[in-house]
């Protein structure tokens, strides 16, 4: 087997893993199609939409705690906004329903223009609901007044906190935010307590809403952005086609749950061993609204309870979700890669921790990768060479026993034999060496140590196609994809200089094998064709001190 069908095989099986995760496993949501069953151990059901659109109805309550019920609270004022600034991140919360309206990242923008503000993850207006609704019984999530004693959460060291207090319906609310200076993770107490006459039930909810936060990097329309939660060690990643004919309710012992876009994501981690049930349905064109509950609850009058919850507002980072606990990196999904990705990714940050530039450490991860394989695959040019030698004879045998195949093939394995040669040791290099592509494809398509990450010259985020602006806009292309077409001419060099046993017909053929992966790197990141253009150079440095060897 010569190496052109190995290349011709590496093709294949891209084809076949993009289009598999595509139809299959799912970047991303999916806008249309068969709902998708979700299967877990605890109770999956559907709900269906209620007619008034509202999230869900109020429980029936005794008679005596609907002769209790009363209007909301609320002072003759406009709501205010109180602002927590943490170097982190800026979050801007609303009395009004007590949510968070505004959480701006500090350390990563919107986009690579120098005054690009920072990072917003609250994509809402309020329309459809904001992050961090709560609503019990007869409560609804927007109808509280939480009146704050602050307008800017103070700090004493570390820890800020923020007391926001509501009354109504029978209840008296009290939100208790805890905020860390240098952590993405926060907390939130509710104190629900009956100040009413009556037996009063309900179910503690707390609502998540967001519109996707896709990036527009190279290969990101892919990737996945949505509800997901994990449970039972498992993640799922749950399509618009999951709720498209209704709500979604999942129920169990979650880690947490969240809104995931490409690089960020927003969960709610519920405290404690109960089992809560998770709820997600599509609101306007492609928005989400999520809500954690609890199992149902009675509060006698003077009765109360207090529902604990953590917070991850910040980046899917791999170290900073694995420090955070709750399984929170498994958000960070590799798939099958996963055992080779994580590694790549170490290995990238100790050379970038070195070199402060990714470009740089994408090269010696590279040239590490290639030192790792130098030895096998140093045989397996070898076996080419050998091969390409044995040709005339190979010739020869299947003339003289073209009439007789099953000799043929016997004169042709003791030819092997007697010169040593192994048809599949070009082969098997190559074999090797795909699971590391894909993986270092998938590290450097979701990590965000890539994102916005320069390199040199045009080269100004790895995570997105190179371009070099000419002052013109090409069709289609927009700049000249340099580092693109030089990875394809070092594998047009790298193929002359490469043995082989095919015929010239089928030569001439594999000859437009680089400019069908020219064309199909044309729009990944820069950084993956990066990759693919370093080890080009150093296969070809290989093949010639091989050439150049007399064996």
């Amino acid at each position: 087997m010569d190496i052109y069908r190995t290349f011709l095989a590496i093709i294949v099986s891209f084809l076949i893993l993009i289009g598999y995760q595509y139809f299959f496993v799912g970047f991303g949501p999916t806008e249309s199609g068969e709902p998708v069953e979700v299967v877990q151990t605890e109770t999956v059901q559907t709900e269906p939409v209620p007619a008034d659109k509202t999230e869900t109805a109020p429980p029936v309550l005794s008679e005596q705690s609907q002769a209790a019920a009363e209007k909301m609270t609320r002072p003759d004022r406009e709501a205010r906004t109180v602002t927590v600034d943490t170097g982190q991140y800026t979050a801007l919360l609303t009395e009004d329903g007590g949510a968070i309206k505004s959480f701006v990242l500090k350390d990563y923008k919107e986009t690579l223009d120098d005054d690009s503000p920072g990072m917003e993850l609250v994509k809402v207006d309020g329309s459809q609901g904001l992050p961090l609704e709560f609503s019990w019984g007869s409560v609804a999530p927007t109808s509280t007044f939480y009146e704050a004693a602050v307008t800017e959460v103070p700090f004493q060291g570390n820890k800020g906190e923020l007391v926001m207090k509501g009354r109504g319906n029978g209840l008296e609310i009290e939100r208790v935010y805890t905020f860390n200076r240098d952590s993405y993770l926060m907390e939130l107490a509710v104190r629900v307590k009956n100040v009413s006459p009556g037996v009063l039930q309900g179910t503690a909810e707390l609502h998540q809403s967001n519109q996707p936060f896709r990036e527009t990097g190279a290969g990101s329309q892919f990737l996945f952005v949505g509800p997901a939660y994990y449970m039972n060690e498992s993640l799922t990643e749950m399509g618009s086609g999951d709720y498209e004919d209704g709500p979604k309710t999942v129920d169990g012992r979650m880690d947490w749950v969240a809104y995931e876009g490409t690089y960020f994501m927003c969960a709610i981690l519920p405290q404690g061993d109960s089992v809560v049930s998770a709820t997600m349905r599509g609101v306007g064109e492609d928005g989400v609204r999520m809500r954690v509950s609890s199992a149902l609850d009675t509060l006698q009058p003077g009765e109360e309870k207090v529902y604990n919850y953590q917070l991850y507002f910040g980046p899917k980072k791999l170290d900073i979700l694995k420090s955070s606990g709750s399984n929170l990196d498994k958000a960070l999904n590799f798939g099958w890669f996963d055992v080779i990705a994580q590694p790549t990714l170490w290995l990238l940050n100790i050379f970038y921790g070195i070199f402060k530039n990714y470009g740089i450490a994408i090269i010696l991860v590279t040239i590490a990768f290639k030192a790792v394989f130098w030895p096998i695959t140093q045989k397996g040019m070898k076996s080419m060479k050998n091969m390409q030698k044995l040709q005339p004879k190979m010739v020869k045998l299947k003339e003289k026993y073209k009439g007789d195949p099953t000799k043929m093939n016997q004169e042709v394995m003791n030819l092997y034999k007697t010169y040593k040669v192994n048809p599949l040791g070009g082969c098997l290099p190559m074999v090797l060496q795909i699971p590391v592509f894909f993986a270092l494809y998938k590290v450097l398509l979701m990590c965000i140590e890539l994102r916005h990450a320069p390199f040199m010259l045009w080269i100004g985020d790895l995570s997105s196609p190179d371009r070099l602006p000419i002052g013109i806009d090409i069709p289609y292309l927009g700049g000249i994809p340099v580092l693109t077409l030089l990875m394809g001419g070092s594998m047009f060099l790298q193929q002359k200089m490469t043995p082989t046993t095919a015929d010239p017909t089928q030569a001439k053929i594999m000859m437009f094998l680089p400019i069908l992966f020219t064309f199909m790197f044309v729009n990944f990141a820069s950084g993956l064709v990066l990759y693919w253009f370093v080890n080009n150079l150093l296969a070809i440095l290989q093949q010639q001190i091989i050439n150049r060897q007399k064996i």
